[in-house]
């Protein structure tokens, strides 16, 4: 193991600032962090406690606008009252992610910043050829196992999915991140994450030092009316082999679309927001054809790598019974 320091903060000035060097990482819920330095993945030379940082933990529903700390608890989050009445994809997304002993433990935002379960990326010690731990070594999944990696936002240099739900719901109803270091920045999550392109070892809007302290989410009427499905191989504790996060506004007549949000995790390099399948529906009939055909275009630019041809048929039917859901359409 590598030895390295550990600091509490006592505030987040200083814990920015004990952040600010290469190499070091925060420490909020540790779900993933600590898997991932067991792994030798995630070998930082410091571990800057942010645990005890006051007024983080917030949970704020006001009529406008929803926004939560970066160390609220996601399971503090799923259980809210006024999220699950306000925005049920948001709840939804977060007690499907994980068991009840990680969900009351991990923090909202070191689950944004959760990487990639590619058995290439968290296998140092047998695959060496893997760009986003080793930029320039090559990819292990192009021509190896890849039921589980991506079909959409690939590259030659990666495949590997963004493995996260709530982030997903995030996207599909334009969320911003807040970030706090030599500057304070809004970021649209949409832009927060980074397609892997040439550099797949970049994976965030972040420099050294900055911190994540909260994200909002614009309370827009299709969020009130808003699922998030995941489909995956066992019923529970398990990442999604496609999900979606789907809402649906409607006219005053109740049947004709006025705005849809759909994103789609699983099956991409990053939350991926399917503007196109959006811009279809809007001004549509609501019903089981017009979802379906308008879903099909989920998949537009997927590129198979094998193994995980499947996901190009599955996704368009979960996008499609998932907005099924929202329309109260049997």
């Amino acid at each position: 193991m590598r030895t390295f320091d550990y600091v509490r903060a006592e505030d987040t000035s200083t814990a920015i600032a004990d952040a600010s060097t290469p190499e070091t990482r925060f420490l909020a819920g540790g779900t993933t962090l600590l898997d991932l330095m067991k792994l030798n993945v995630e070998r930082p030379a410091r571990l800057v406690d942010i645990t005890r940082l006051s007024g983080l933990d917030t949970i704020e529903v006001s009529a406008d606008v929803i926004r939560i700390g970066a160390l609220a608890k996601m399971s503090a989050v799923a259980d809210h009252a006024d999220i699950k009445d306000a925005a049920p994809a948001l709840s939804e997304s977060l007690w499907r992610a994980a068991s009840a002993q990680l969900r009351n433990m991990a923090s909202i935002g070191g689950n944004l910043m959760q990487r990639t379960r590619c058995m290439y990326f968290r296998d140092p010690g047998a695959y060496s050829n893997c760009n986003k731990r080793n930029p320039g070594s090559g990819c292990a999944a192009l021509g190896g196992v890849n039921r589980n990696h991506a079909v959409l936002g690939t590259s030659d240099a990666c495949i590997a999915i963004y493995p996260g739900d709530f982030a997903v719901s995030l996207v599909a109803f334009d969320a911003t991140v807040l970030v706090r270091g030599s500057v304070e920045r809004r970021i649209p999550v949409d832009d927060f994450y980074l397609l892997p392109g040439q550099t797949p070892h970049i994976e965030h809007e972040l420099a050294p030092g900055d911190m994540i302290v909260g994200v909002e989410i614009p309370r827009v009427a299709a969020l009130k009316r808003s699922h998030y499905l995941k489909v995956r191989d066992r019923a529970s504790y398990e990442f999604a082999a496609a999900s979606t996060a789907v809402g649906i506004e409607l006219e005053a007549d109740g049947k004709t679309i006025r705005d849809v949000r759909i994103a789609v995790g699983g099956v991409a390099t990053k939350p991926w927001r399917l503007r196109a399948v959006e811009d279809t529906l809007k001004g549509k009939t609501l019903d089981e054809a017009t979802l379906r055909t308008a879903a099909a275009a989920a998949v537009d630019g997927a590129k198979s790598s094998g193994h995980n041809a499947f996901k190009i048929e599955l996704t368009p039917k979960v996008v499609a019974r998932a907005l099924m859901t929202v329309g109260d359409i049997a």
